[in-house]
C-alpha cells in the first residue's frame, strides 16, 4: 500500500507536471466559483447588484491567475475590487480569504523591492472592509498583523530563493573560473616544459656551432641543420599545445590524430636531441609506451623532458641515464646526471615544481635530491590507474 507521504509526493509530482497557464488558472477557477456560491448563498434572490457582485468576484479571483505574471498589478487591482465589493455591496466572507492568498503571492513572486509594496496596498483594502463594521477595533488591528505576516512568509520565502540561487550561481561561475585557472596552470606547464628543454638544447648546439664555424664548417651546417629541425618539431608540439586555446570548430586536425601528444615513446628522440650538446643520454624504457594511459604516458613523458632540461640548463652534466619501469601497477620515473648537482641550500624552482604538479595529478611522487657520487637525481611514482 502506498502511504500518505508518498501519496502526497506523487500528487506533488503531478501538480509541477501541468503547465504554468494551469496552475496559475486552477485556483483562481476554484477561488471565483467559491465566491460566487458563497454570495448567492448570503442574498438567494436575483437582486439587482448580482451581476456586479459576480463581476467583482471575476476581477478578485483574476487576480490570483495573474499572481505570477504581474504580482503588484494583481494585488493591486484585485485589493480595490475588494475595497468596491465592501463599501458598495458590504463585505463578503471569502473575499478577504482571496485577496490573502493575492498579498502572499505579492510578496513571494515580486522582486525585493516591488514586493515591499504589499503593506502599502493591503492598508486601504482593510480599512475599506472594516468601514461599514462595528467591530471593536482590535479585530482591524489582529487583521492588519496576520495579514502583514502572510505577506512577511512570502517575502520571506522569496529573498531565501534569492540567496540560494544566487549562492547556486555564484558556485558555478567559481567552477568556472578554476576549470579556466587549472587550464591556464595546465598550459603554462606544457609551454614551460618545452619551449624550456628546446631552446635550451637550441642555444647549446647553436654555441657549439659557432665555435667550430671557422674550423669545421660542414660539421657547423649539420648542427644548425639539427637544431632547425628541432626547432620545427617544437613548433609541431606548441601547436598542438596551443590547440585547447582554439575554439572547436569541429574539424579534426590530421596530425593530431595521426601524432598525439608526446609519450614515453618520444624519450629517444629526446635523448637525440641532447647529443649534439655534448651531453650523452642513456635511455631505457620497460614496458612500451604504448602499454601505459595516454594522459599518463604523456605526463611521464613531460616529467622526464624537465628533469633532461635541469640537467643540461643547471648541472651542465656530461652524461644522463634516464629509465622508465613499470611493475603493472606504478609507472617509476629516474633521471640520473653527473652534473655539478645543487647547492646545499637549494629550493625546487619551477621546472622541479611543475613535476611535482605533473605527478600529483595522478596521485603520484617525487623525490630529487643530489647524488653521494655527483650530480642530481629526480625520480617519480605514478600509479597505473
Amino acid at each position: 500500500m502506498i502511504g500518505p507521504p508518498e501519496a502526497a509526493r506523487a500528487i506533488g509530482a503531478r501538480l509541477r507536471a501541468l503547465p504554468p497557464p494551469v496552475l496559475d488558472l486552477a485556483p483562481a477557477v476554484v477561488a471565483l466559483v467559491a465566491m460566487v456560491v458563497a454570495r448567492l448563498a448570503a442574498d438567494p434572490g436575483p437582486g439587482r447588484h448580482l451581476p456586479f457582485a459576480v463581476a467583482l468576484s471575476v476581477v478578485v479571483a483574476g487576480g490570483l491567475a495573474l499572481r505570477r505574471r504581474t504580482p503588484v498589478t494583481a494585488y493591486a487591482v484585485q485589493t480595490a475590487a475588494l475595497a468596491v465589493e465592501s463599501l458598495w455591496l458590504g463585505p463578503a466572507d471569502l473575499t478577504p480569504l482571496v485577496n490573502l492568498m493575492g498579498l502572499y503571492s505579492l510578496g513571494h513572486n515580486a522582486d525585493r523591492r516591488r514586493g515591499a509594496w504589499g503593506p502599502v496596498i493591503m492598508l486601504p483594502g482593510i480599512v475599506a472592509y472594516f468601514a461599514r463594521s462595528d467591530a471593536p477595533a482590535v479585530v482591524p488591528a489582529a487583521v492588519v498583523f496576520l495579514w502583514l505576516l502572510v505577506w512577511a512568509a512570502g517575502y520571506t520565502a522569496a529573498r531565501r530563493r534569492e540567496e540560494q540561487a544566487g549562492a547556486h550561481a555564484e558556485a558555478q561561475r567559481q567552477l568556472r573560473r578554476d576549470a579556466v585557472t587549472d587550464e591556464r596552470t595546465r598550459i603554462a606547464r606544457e609551454l614551460h616544459d618545452l619551449v624550456g628543454h628546446t631552446v635550451s638544447v637550441m642555444l647549446v648546439r647553436v654555441g657549439a656551432a659557432r665555435v667550430i664555424l671557422d674550423r669545421d664548417p660542414d660539421q657547423a651546417r649539420g648542427i644548425l641543420r639539427d637544431v632547425e629541425e628541432s626547432g620545427r618539431e617544437a613548433l609541431d608540439e606548441l601547436d598542438h599545445v596551443l590547440g585547447a586555446l582554439r575554439p572547436d570548430d569541429g574539424r579534426a586536425r590530421a596530425d593530431d590524430a595521426v601524432d598525439g601528444p608526446p609519450g614515453l615513446a618520444a624519450v629517444p628522440r629526446l635523448a637525440e636531441r641532447m647529443a649534439g650538446t655534448g651531453t650523452t643520454v642513456a635511455v631505457r624504457i620497460e614496458p612500451p609506451a604504448d602499454a601505459l594511459p595516454a594522459g599518463l604516458d604523456r605526463a611521464a613523458y613531460r616529467i622526464v623532458q624537465e628533469a633532461l632540461t635541469n640537467a643540461l640548463r643547471h648541472g651542465r652534466a656530461r652524461s644522463v641515464a634516464v629509465s622508465a619501469r613499470c611493475d603493472g601497477r606504478h609507472v617509476e620515473l629516474e633521471v640520473c646526471d653527473d652534473g655539478a648537482g645543487p647547492p646545499p641550500d637549494y629550493r625546487a624552482g619551477r621546472g622541479l615544481l611543475g613535476i611535482a604538479e605533473r605527478a600529483a595529478l595522478f596521485a603520484g611522487t617525487v623525490e630529487h635530491a643530489a647524488r653521494d657520487g655527483g650530480g642530481f637525481r629526480v625520480r617519480a611514482v605514478l600509479p597505473l590507474p
